[in-house]
């Protein structure tokens, strides 16, 4: 299953009028296509580390069948495939409906925020092509692009610009479609924002955003680590670290050529985790202005948006990490220590897990494996499940654990890593000759799973509930007194208190990064 529309004509679909001007797409039959439709003006020159503005109208028909330029990025050590070039103007974003739709019937948006550790990655990988999501669920895909890096997360408020650029650049695409998704197709009271990994980190802190009110009234969050976000202290330091690697002043990073950027910020991005375990060098920012606090500590106070919330992890997140060699995680044994002496130093009232406790939560011989299942906890499986408890004081919330791995992926034991549902979720299973994910078997299981993912998700995303007909185990809300987990493999179920072990042991006080 793949969503090749090679194999179908490519006509030109009908030309929509935006608030900006008309724009052409193009339609196969099953889809209809725009891309690279602009939601913001070019934010280079005086516009680096500003907020985004409105781009410039314009009366021609716009060609809208060629991706955007993607943010900027240092080489990543995943291939990626960005779908297009790199350009400091990059905010685009693009759009997948059924072929056919108007805004007579007005279908459900699902507008989707990519991960890539606030660094990497675009809303044009051909693995978020939105042909089989759209085509196959009767819903509107759109994906965005947002500036990255130090273009998009280094704090320079301190220097006088705008913080928080990035989350700014989501909040003014979700306003894009909320003024112009209707003549696509898409109905702007049902919008569902979701994403994966840092996008759904992006996507739980914009649920903590006071300007985010009203822009999407569901949310889906993919492997959020939801605390990698920080408070002002470390955020400025982090922009000090920055600018003494680029050797420049704030004012001359401003007028910096945008390569110079870039090398400094692969230089700190490789920097921060290898000596300080558990962090990433570039995150949102608490800054007190557009993100109030920490959205973790917002959501156990009920102060979170009320919207529908559907919310979970992989099993074996931290596994995919191993298998990079990557320093973005802290796997080692030694990496793990050094990262709760740390958590210990920086939140002095922080529950760490006792002997006892650890034991029972990570029972594996090997202090590898335990580390691996600690490393997955803390960035990812506890974020989620302090977010979920909290945020049931406002609205339903869905918590799911994705368990399901390939007879390949198992043999190499990466398991049901980070990122490894993605496929599912968009109904993208291989993405050519050369992919090895279903090798050694698994593609009949794997399709039948993918349309259970894309089921349940389409179905949150048109009612604010996933549940699907009869045969399929009832995924109940989450609630304190059973904690109704849902399960997904190769048979789904529903299990009551899932995360017990771990929440024994790590507590309620939530870990924030000051």
């Amino acid at each position: 299953m793949t969503a090749d529309a090679s194999i179908r004509p490519i006509v030109d679909s009908p030309v929509v009028q935006t608030s900006y001007g008309p724009v052409r797409g193009a339609d196969d039959g099953r889809v209809a296509m725009w891309k690279g439709l602009r939601y913001a003006a070019a934010p280079v020159g005086d516009l680096r580390w500003r907020a985004p503005v409105a781009p410039e109208p314009w009366t021609d028909v716009a060609d809208a069948t060629t991706f955007g330029p993607v943010s900027p990025q240092p080489h990543s050590p995943i291939p990626m495939g960005l779908g297009t070039r790199a350009d400091e103007d990059c905010l685009f974003l693009n759009i997948w409906a059924p072929s056919g739709a108007g805004a007579g019937d007005p279908k459900p948006v699902m507008v989707w925020v990519h991960g890539g550790a606030y660094i990497f990655g675009s809303g044009s990988q051909p693995m978020y092509d939105g042909t089989v999501l759209a085509g196959g669920s009767d819903v509107v895909v759109v994906t965005i692009n947002y500036r990255l890096g130090a273009l998009g997360f280094l704090d320079m408020s301190a220097a006088g610009f705008d913080s928080n650029v990035a989350l700014r650049d989501v909040l003014a695409a979700l306003r894009w479609v909320r003024d112009n998704i209707a003549g696509f197709g898409g109905d702007p009271d049902r919008v569902t924002l979701f994403g994966e990994s840092a996008g759904a980190a992006i996507t739980t802190t914009l649920l903590a955003v006071p300007e985010a009110a009203g822009l999407f009234s569901r949310a889906i969050a993919q492997s959020a680590p939801a605390t990698s976000i920080y408070g002002g202290e470390r955020a400025g330091a982090m922009a000090d670290l920055f600018l003494t690697r680029l050797g420049m002043t704030a004012e001359e990073a401003h007028r910096a050529p945008v390569q110079a950027l870039i090398d400094a910020s692969q230089q700190v991005f490789e920097h921060v985790p290898a000596t300080s375990p558990g962090l990433l060098a570039f995150a949102p920012t608490v800054d007190g202005e557009l993100v109030p606090d920490y959205p973790v500590a917002l959501a156990k106070e009920g102060k979170t948006h009320p919207v529908p919330l559907l919310i979970g992890t992989n099993k074996d997140e931290a596994a995919l990490f191993r298998l990079m060699r990557s320093p973005l995680m802290p796997i080692a044994p030694k990496a793990v220590k050094t990262m709760f002496s740390e958590m210990s130093n920086d939140q002095p009232g922080l529950q760490l897990p006792t002997a006892e406790q650890f034991s029972s939560a990570y029972p594996a011989r090997l202090a590898r494996t335990r580390s691996l299942g600690v490393a997955s906890d803390v960035g990812f499986r506890m974020p989620t499940v302090w977010f979920a408890q909290g945020h049931t004081a406002v609205a339903p919330v869905y918590l799911y654990r994705f368990d399901w791995a390939t007879p390949l992926f198992k043999t190499i034991r990466l398991g049901a890593a980070h990122a490894t549902e993605l496929i599912y979720v968009w109904g993208n299973l291989i993405s050519g000759p050369r992919d090895v994910t279903f090798k050694l078997g698994g593609l009949k299981t794997g399709e039948e799973l993918s349309e259970r993912m894309r089921a349940r998700w389409t179905a949150f995303a048109a009612t604010g509930d996933p549940n699907l007909p009869l045969g399929q185990p009832h995924w109940a809300p989450y609630r304190t007194d059973d904690r109704a987990t849902l399960v997904i493999d190769r048979r789904d179920r529903v299990v009551d208190d899932l995360d017990r072990p771990i929440r024994q042991a790590w507590g309620d006080e939530v870990l924030s990064f000051r």
